[in-house]
């Protein structure tokens, strides 16, 4: 699996994720994570996602969107 990280929510309640070592882009919701990463070649669904040891959530958890 890839290498993921999802930064802390901005003002606007984003989130960069970034994949391998490259942006991925904003996030704002749960969805938009797993978009990214079947954008990169994963095949994931949300509950993957939440439950990933692999991916690296700071300043907040899979359910953390606000600022």
């Amino acid at each position: 699996m890839p290498r993921v990280t999802v930064y802390p929510p901005d003002e606007q309640g984003g989130r960069r994720v970034r994949i391998d070592g490259e942006i991925a882009g904003r996030a704002f919701s749960l969805g938009d994570v797993v978009e990214f990463l079947r954008r990169a070649g994963a095949d994931v669904e949300d509950t993957d996602v939440v439950r990933a040891e692999w991916i690296e959530w700071r300043g907040g958890g899979p359910l953390v969107w606000d600022h």
